[in-house]
């Protein structure tokens, strides 16, 4: 993709994906730090809807098991989080618009019970999430004109990603670096046989870790290319679900794990005769779209390169990227009682 043909310049989800590099120069680290000694807790939640949530929360999860961070970190949607104790946790409540209707009640149930230390991840201020939480960290990536969820997704991402890593001492991301390589991974040409197969196929899976990355673009799938898509935790693909899958279905596999990938040529490629993609740092064994490597930023540069690979997918069956049907940028907004 590019912000130079017209057939991507005129879309503002084209526009807002391409904008990442800008919000993460703008990114002041100093200001995520400052926030650290907002956190009363260690047992930490991370709430939100859609978006706000699966890649934000799941990428910082996965890097608390893999360094062992001092934090015990969950996540959940906050209408499930208000059926729980959260009385000696620190609750972090992203939302893009500031409006979700799920996290202003879960504040109300937590004000009843005198709770103290609510987080307010929000990208638009005076609104009722920011407003009604003991803090606020107002993202610098602004409004977004399209519906699905990008530059908003990132910074949350990394609001969370360098506030525990300042807290458990660990490497901490370039920004200017990571930003360039987001974008140099947007501006990869997509081999157009890959599109094709897409675009032929009845059902997108995406399989890969619980970090956030496959589940976040098994949502993506639904709103920039209007076909019906699901996320395969792990080795999934392989543990039943091939009963049901046809040759016109196709997977795209984040990093695949190199021992299993002799089983899915097997049970999927052989077997089904189901296409699989891959994107990853390595050649695999299937078409492989390949990403710079960045370490344990990498899921920064999968999910740019699922991006770019939804909006060429949806752009040669000639979808409009901007105004789905149904989708609302507000999933389940707030209506303030009068």
């Amino acid at each position: 993709m590019n912000n130079i043909d017209e057939k991507y310049r005129k879309y503002f989800l084209v526009k807002e994906m391409l904008e990442v590099k800008k919000v993460l120069a703008a990114m002041d680290p100093l200001q995520v730090f400052e926030f650290t000694k907002h956190i009363k807790h260690k047992k930490i939640l991370l709430t939100g809807e859609g978006s706000s949530r699966i890649f934000p929360a799941k990428k910082v999860i996965y890097d608390a098991r893999y360094h062992n961070y001092k934090e015990m970190i969950i996540t959940e949607g906050a209408s499930q989080s208000a059926e729980y104790n959260l009385d000696d946790y620190t609750v972090f409540i992203a939302s893009n618009s500031g409006k979700t209707k799920e996290g202003v009640k879960l504040i109300e149930k937590l004000k009843k019970k005198k709770h103290k230390n609510i987080i307010a991840v929000v990208a638009h201020k005076s609104t009722e999430i920011i407003n009604n939480a003991d803090y606020g960290y107002l993202l610098v990536s602004g409004h977004e004109e399209a519906v699905a969820a990008t530059k908003t997704v990132v910074e949350q991402a990394l609001f969370y990603d360098i506030l525990f890593r300042k807290s458990n001492n660990q490497k901490l991301p370039d920004l200017n670096k990571l930003g360039n390589l987001i974008e140099k991974v947007l501006r990869m040409k997509i081999p157009e046989k890959i599109v094709n197969k897409l675009v032929s196929s009845k059902m997108i899976y995406f399989s890969g870790r619980n970090n956030g990355v496959s589940e976040e673009l098994t949502l993506k799938a639904n709103e920039i290319t209007r076909k019906k898509s699901d996320y395969l935790e792990g080795t999934y693909a392989v543990h039943g679900i091939e009963e049901v899958m046809s040759a016109d279905e196709i997977i795209i596999a984040i990093d695949p794990f190199q021992e299993e990938e002799a089983k899915i040529q097997k049970t999927l490629v052989k077997g089904i005769g189901m296409t699989v993609i891959a994107i990853s740092t390595r050649k695999t064994s299937f078409p492989t779209l390949q990403i710079p490597d960045y370490g344990e930023f990498n899921p920064y540069l999968e999910l740019a390169m699922g991006w770019n690979l939804l909006i060429e997918t949806a752009l040669k069956q000639g979808i409009d990227l901007d105004h789905p049907q149904r989708a609302r940028k507000i999933g389940n907004e707030f209506e303030q009682r009068i």
